[in-house]
């Protein structure tokens, strides 16, 4: 198979996985089961946990929750990341160039690695835990796996050339068939689809196993639940804390006006406990059956033990994981203001956004959820996949000048009815069709504009307040 190691003659390889996450966890699972790192006889295995959440010693980490006994007999030890670097925070920690040599002698002695040759698999390249990990093993080869809509995106910014030129692969889940992910396409980075059979199968042996009691799928007790997935946006300074709160009650509000009667919260493992509270009261006032389940247990085994009527959230990889795995009836909601107020242009958030948007049905259409199908692969291959190029263009430019004239093409078509996706000054700057129209591009440059736009609004406010 294309891209897929292989030891050298007399001479075992250790593979070191990275993950933060059970999903990205049960992903390389899946992939190791598929074979796409080859023969387990030829290399030993090394599983490198981090929990990068802002306040990590109040979580559980990812060895030590619920179901991971039986991701853990892929590999020959685990580690933890954390512990190996405290008090350093793992999300903002990453070796010095000129120090690199001396933790790879640090991590060979902890890890008992000894002189082996040394292959890399981590996610997001683009941050730590992964790029702290390919500082510190310059010299190996890198294989990248995406556990998320983002692979769907460009690249988040330019990597180190040295660095780029040590990927040799992008292994992917299948969330939208038909669409190919741009991540890493400027170093001519090929894609790999983890075989969806087998990543669920890892999902159900993590349900299986889980030791915390899971909601049934209410069969014979008025049918099943909608589910509610919380992502705390507001960690990511996407919204505010009272704004998610309320794009909470927004997704209980439309399930029941949907008829679920009965709905499961599962919040975010970091979101605050008032949040719950809040959505009890509302469920109260509405007269719905509402269970939360706060345990620290993947999203993702709920669809397997509860077959949820509905699933919702805002723009979760979990939607398209339910759609396209489970066949799952899904729906968005909060969605259209996060596309105004995203910034910049270029953050990573903005493909998954944008795809789950423009593919999945708006809540509080009920129409639209009651109509919708998840679109063929051909679809995809049409729309959302010039849609996503598009944006993918504006986003990055440099890194996918490729695409320009694909995205001038599909702007001057589709910008009247898909401008939403883009900023106009964003379009101006970038002298695509949608910008500013060149005769009137001096006006936000304009410092008497700027004025007299200032004096207008002092004005509008005094004759309010």
């Amino acid at each position: 198979m294309p891209g897929t190691p292989t030891a050298p003659t007399g001479r075992s390889t250790t593979q070191i996985f990275s993950a933060c996450t059970q999903y990205a966890a049960a992903t390389l699972v899946a992939a190791l089961r598929a074979g796409l790192f080859g023969p387990r006889s030829q290399h030993r295995r090394i599983l490198v946990v981090s929990d990068t959440s802002p306040s990590p010693e109040l979580g559980t980490p990812l060895h030590l929750r619920p179901g991971f006994g039986g991701l853990a007999g892929e590999f020959d030890a685990v580690h933890s990341w954390n512990d190996f670097i405290r008090p350093f925070h793992p999300a903002g920690w990453s070796p010095r160039a000129q120090d690199a040599s001396l933790w790879e002698r640090a991590v060979r002695r902890e890890w008992d690695l000894g002189d082996e040759e040394v292959e890399l698999a981590c996610e997001s390249i683009q941050a730590n835990p992964a790029q702290a990990l390919t500082t510190v093993f310059g010299d190996s080869p890198v294989h990248i796996y995406a556990d998320g809509l983002m692979s769907y995106g460009p690249t988040r910014s330019k990597l180190n050339q040295l660095v780029g030129t040590r990927i040799r692969r992008l292994l992917h889940l299948d969330l939208v068939p038909g669409l190919r992910p741009l991540l890493l396409t400027e170093f001519g980075v090929g894609s790999e689809i983890v075989p969806t059979d087998v990543f669920l199968k890892v999902l159900a042996e993590l349900a299986d196993s889980a030791d915390t009691p899971l909601p049934a799928s209410g069969e014979g007790d008025g049918g099943a639940p909608a589910l509610l997935l919380g992502q705390y946006l507001a960690a990511l300074d996407l919204i505010t804390l009272r704004e998610e709160e309320e794009l909470h009650a927004r997704m209980l509000r439309g399930a029941v006006a949907l008829g679920h009667t009965r709905v499961v919260f599962k919040p975010h493992p970091s979101a605050p406990a008032h949040w719950t509270r809040a959505l009890e009261e509302e469920a109260r006032r509405l007269g719905a059956d509402l269970t939360v389940l706060d345990s620290p247990v993947l999203a993702e085994t709920l669809f397997e033990t509860m077959r949820p009527a509905l699933v919702v959230s805002c723009f979760s990889t979990a939607l398209l994981t339910a759609a396209a795995f489970y066949g799952l009836p899904v729906a968005r909601v909060g969605t259209g203001p996060l596309l105004e107020e995203l910034t910049p242009y270029e953050n990573s958030n903005r493909i998954p956004l944008t795809i789950v948007d423009a593919l999945l049905p708006d809540l509080e259409d009920p129409a639209a959820v009651t109509s919708w199908s998840l679109p063929s692969a051909a679809e995809v291959r049409g729309e959302l996949s010039r849609l996503v190029n598009a944006v993918g263009y504006a986003m990055q430019p440099q890194l996918q000048a490729g695409l320009h004239a694909e995205a001038e093409r599909y702007l001057l078509e589709r910008h009247a009815v898909m401008g939403r996706y883009f900023q106009r000054r964003r379009l101006t700057r970038l002298a695509l069709p949608g910008g500013v129209p060149a005769r009137l591009a001096f006006i936000p440059r304009s410092p008497a504009v700027r004025r007299l736009a200032r004096k207008a609004r002092a004005l509008k406010q005094a004759a309010t307040g």
